[in-house]
């Protein structure tokens, strides 16, 4: 927040439109110093990309950075809330081209996610057919499963067979300099209940690789009614590529939880959508797990959607 105000003019409003992925690199040293640092890599017409990381090292250098992170502030007039425009970035060095660069293509894709989500009356795009036939495949693997049960293979679950909840009001404590309920605490809400997922599915204490895709839908004010729900969204048995730049992970299980986030309110018997966000997870002392299987058509489309996106996504990883 603090590296996004000192970037844009004047007095605007600044929102955490959303969080690209956080990552652990490699284990941290608990003993030594640790040092948060960041600055804008990406910079589009009211927007703009923040690359965030921590270093620990006992001599005070920094040291090679653990943990990376990547923050998507938009700026806003303060009475319109309306975008407005910010001042450009120029990247020097090769390495800020590469970020900038990294920070573009993201956007772009972004923008065509958003462009190919499925609308009433209009035709399905290629992605959307190639996600379609995908979840139908993962549903018909599903249905040994879901009409033999006893018959079923038992290394399998159904995905409904995963979920956990919980529910808290939001206190003021947690307000940010809006007067609305910082998105710090919502993530760390979601991760505890993420962490609390993995670890009674898979019967091991997860290691936490990453999270991914968390958007920001919804403002949580003071007071509201937040229910968090959970469940594991698809798991890779024999272990994936989350890529180099993770902590080492090759040939461990994986596991992809889900959490929402619902502002809920009993008057008007009505509940909106505030966030998702989507955790990686590792069983480090597993040598497999079940893989998840889904039990509808709506949860199949999901499980294809994250999918793809987690693929298209290691592709964008240096």
């Amino acid at each position: 927040g603090n590296i996004a105000f000192n970037h844009v003019e004047g007095n605007p409003l600044i929102v955490t439109a959303g969080v690209d992925r956080i990552r652990v690199r490699r284990r941290p040293d608990i003993g030594a110093d640790q040092y948060l640092s960041g600055k804008v890599t990406w910079v589009g017409s009211s927007s703009m990309e923040i690359r965030m990381k921590i270093s620990a090292s006992d001599d005070g250098d920094g040291g090679p950075e653990w943990l990376e992170a990547y923050f998507t502030f938009v700026t806003l007039d303060p009475e319109t809330k309306r975008a407005i425009k910010i001042s450009p970035l120029l990247p020097e060095t090769d390495e800020e081209r590469v970020h900038f660069e990294l920070g573009a293509v993201k956007a772009q894709a972004k923008k065509t996610a958003r462009k190919s989500k499925f609308q009433l009356g209009l035709a399905l795009s290629g992605e959307s057919l190639k996600i379609d036939s995908r979840a139908a495949q993962l549903l018909d693997e599903a249905g040994t499963l879901l009409r033999m049960p006893s018959l079923a293979d038992p290394n399998t679950i159904l995905m409904n067979q995963t979920e956990q909840s919980n529910a808290m009001v939001a206190q003021p404590q947690a307000r940010n300099l809006h007067d609305r309920i910082f998105g710090g605490f919502l993530m760390r809400r979601a991760f505890e209940l993420a962490f609390a997922t993995a670890y009674m599915f898979g019967g091991d204490k997860p290691r936490f690789l990453e999270v991914d895709d968390i958007s920001f839908d919804k403002p949580v004010d003071v007071g509201d009614l937040l229910v968090f729900k959970s469940r594991v969204l698809y798991t890779l048995p024999e272990g994936g590529n989350l890529g180099t730049y993770v902590d080492q992970h090759d040939g461990l299980p994986l596991v992809n939880v889900e959490v929402g986030c619902w502002v809920t309110c009993p008057e008007t018997r009505k509940a909106e959508v505030s966030n998702h966000f989507y955790f990686t997870f590792a069983l480090p002392n597993k040598t497999s797990c079940r893989r998840v299987l889904p039990a509808n058509i709506d949860q199949a489309r999901r499980q294809a959607l994250r999918m793809s996106v987690d693929e298209t996504q290691a592709e964008l990883r240096p």
